[in-house]
């Protein structure tokens, strides 16, 4: 019988692993599009594509860039506020999205990406792609972003893909401007209606102001976040944040996609995106944990997963013992929502089994016991090696799949000029 501890939440996690863990978060909550995009592509094609990225961002980035000022104290009007969220967005994950700022004042600054993970994705798909994520999603959603802050921001650029030269950095480069006479951009109805949702108000861990190690994110900005730097408290909420994020945003692509098809066309949908995000997610948690490919690794992954917290949204079981069972109970926000975890059930087991794959091509699950209320699963251990999920295997084609963080050193706060 297994003797390790299985997490019972992120709060029982190291404080550096915790701190090795929330970018990992940040890039797998970018990732999702990539697990989703191809195959709305093939349901709706590029255009209908874009609008459904426009669409989910809008309804969700407004409400998530919000929560994640408050629990970090850092509550504002200015472009300070707008930059330091974005440093903590699945939008912008650090380092893959390499964004560099600059403060003028409190109304005026820009960013620019030295290095656009997103853009080596789409690069090789041609212009028409790169126009698409670049100015069609872009203009209105990093207003919707800035929304969150002042509904007189406004984020404009200067230069933009496609590339010209094709070799040209930074990747890009924007203003943000605050003025009184800019007109508030009208408010999104999928931002309304996810508004309303369970994700949007859940509750989680406060954080503790005791022990070491930074509590919130009120003083300068800096170049770049250091998570080493907060302390475990900080990290548990932040980690709990960032997987309300995922679940936002996964509500708003489901709302943008229904509205453009059938309920079950959308809801297969959705499981495609989930099964492909899950299995990166998963393999990317136990390499970055530096975990082992067997049960008690699983369980770990499985503990703190994004598609499986934050605990006080998914109500879910983990018990290793002579054998790796897992509950998913069915009354919680995210099955009132309709979020990722009511998705799965006995008729369909697909992101589960990407997800334990993503540990080990051993594994498979199967259906111990299913109820209205309640779905227990059991990881099948011995099996021949599966070949990679065909959603998996789309996932991973963004250059995010193999992307390795490196330490910076230390942050250098960037102060008015």
């Amino acid at each position: 019988m297994s003797t390790v501890k299985v997490p019972a939440s992120f709060a029982d996690l190291s404080r550096e692993d915790l701190a090795i863990l929330v970018p990992e978060l940040l890039l797998c909550g970018h990732l999702i599009d990539r697990s989703g995009m191809p195959h709305l592509i093939g349901a709706f094609g590029r255009e209908g594509m874009t609008q459904v990225a426009i669409e989910e961002w809008m309804a969700s980035s407004p409400i998530y860039a919000r929560r994640m000022q408050r629990a970090l104290g850092f509550e504002g009007d200015g472009v300070v506020t707008i930059f330091k969220g974005l440093q903590l967005d699945i939008g912008a994950p650090p380092q893959f999205m390499d964004f560099r700022y600059r403060v003028a004042d409190h109304d005026h600054g820009e960013f620019w990406l030295n290095h656009c993970g997103a853009l080596m994705d789409v690069e090789p798909m041609g212009d028409e792609y790169v126009t698409a994520m670049c100015h069609d999603i872009e203009d209105p959603t990093f207003d919707a972003t800035a929304l969150a802050t002042n509904p007189h921001a406004q984020v404009r650029p200067v230069h933009r893909p496609p590339r010209r030269p094709a070799d040209r950095t930074p990747h890009c480069l924007w203003t943000v401007a605050i003025d009184d006479t800019n007109e508030p951009p009208p408010v999104p109805d999928g931002l309304v209606t996810v508004g309303k949702s369970r994700a949007a108000t859940v509750g989680l861990s406060p954080i503790d102001t005791g022990g070491p190690g930074q509590h919130d994110y009120a003083g300068a900005l800096l170049a770049d976040l250091r998570f080493p730097d907060f302390s475990h408290s900080a990290l548990t909420r932040i980690a709990e944040e960032v997987c309300v994020q995922q679940h936002l945003l996964t509500l708003g692509f489901l709302l943008a996609v229904r509205a453009r098809t059938d309920a079950a066309a959308a809801l297969d949908i959705a499981r495609k995106q989930l099964t492909g995000i899950a299995g990166l997610t998963s393999e990317r948690i136990r390499n970055a944990l530096g975990l082992p490919a067997d049960l008690e690794g699983l369980a770990v992954v499985l503990a703190v997963h994004p598609a499986l917290n934050p605990r006080q949204y998914v109500d879910v079981t983990i018990s290793l013992g002579d054998r790796l069972l897992l509950t998913l109970g069915r009354e919680c926000g995210a099955s009132e929502d309709g979020a990722w975890p009511s998705m799965i059930d006995g008729e369909h087991l697909a992101p589960l089994t990407a997800l334990v794959r993503g540990v080990s091509p051993r594994f498979a699950v199967q259906v111990v016991e299913e109820t209205d209320t309640a779905l227990t699963v059991e990881v099948v251990t011995g099996e021949p090696p599966a070949k990679e999920a065909p959603e998996v295997a789309l996932t991973r084609f963004s250059t995010g799949a193999d992307f390795a963080f490196t330490d910076r050193g230390i942050p250098l706060p960037l102060t008015v000029v």
